[in-house]
């Protein structure tokens, strides 16, 4: 959760995105914060019982875009044109930009072009009411499903760059902790609940994999 980074990290690479205070979901989002500090990840991430699976995706689908945003914020000034041409996640992942609508066919962009395309377009996914239903008794679309998998597997993409790219820049800032703890949590939480097809994390396979065998 964004408290974990203390206020060192104020710094966002877009507007961090609120949940109200008062709403279901911000009680919710306390719980997931309060599980979160007991160290367990594996349980955090489960389903709270008589919760609404799509109320619980869409509250720590808001939680990762903060956390990636945040992450990505502390580390833009080495993400440029010039340092990242291509928006990559190592030699053998290149991923390129399309939103369906604005733009229709995949192009090729630099990384801070890519993660700005990206963080814009899931940030009008969030702010949209029809998608994110924010009001208590307001159904969650049939399509909600299909739209928060498409957001995490792009938010993935920002981890895999950062640490392909970037993990150095990381170091030296000493944010890794954050970063891992971060990633492990959402790791955990799309394995939890199926939401990225295992081809897509390929790019960061052998950390998931020595993030799991730990927590055994």
């Amino acid at each position: 959760m964004s408290f974990l980074f203390g206020s060192r990290s104020s710094k966002t690479f877009k507007p961090k995105k609120n949940i109200p205070e008062g709403s279901h979901q911000y009680e919710l989002l306390k719980h997931a914060e309060a599980t979160l500090g007991s160290g367990n990840l594996r349980q955090a991430v489960m389903l709270p019982e008589g919760e609404d699976l799509n109320e619980w995706i869409a509250v720590n689908t808001v939680d990762f875009f903060n956390q990636i945003n945040m992450l990505y914020g502390t580390i833009t000034e080495f993400c440029t044109e010039a340092s990242c041409p291509v928006m990559s996640a190592g030699p053998r992942y290149e991923y390129h930009w399309a939103d369906g609508t604005n733009i229709k066919k995949p192009i090729k962009c630099s990384a801070p072009k890519y993660i700005d395309y990206l963080m814009t377009w899931v940030q009008d996914q969030l702010d949209d009411e029809t998608l994110f239903p924010s009001k208590i008794g307001v159904p969650f679309p049939k399509n909600f499903m299909s739209v928060a998998k498409t957001i995490l597997k792009r938010l993935f993409r920002v981890y895999a760059h950062i640490y392909h790219q970037h993990f150095d820049s990381v170091m030296r800032l000493q944010e890794e902790a954050h970063l891992n703890t971060s990633f492990k949590h959402f790791i955990f939480f799309v394995q939890e609940f199926n939401l990225i097809d295992r081809r897509e994390l390929a790019p960061l396979q052998e950390l998931i994999e020595k993030l799991g065998s730990k927590d055994r």
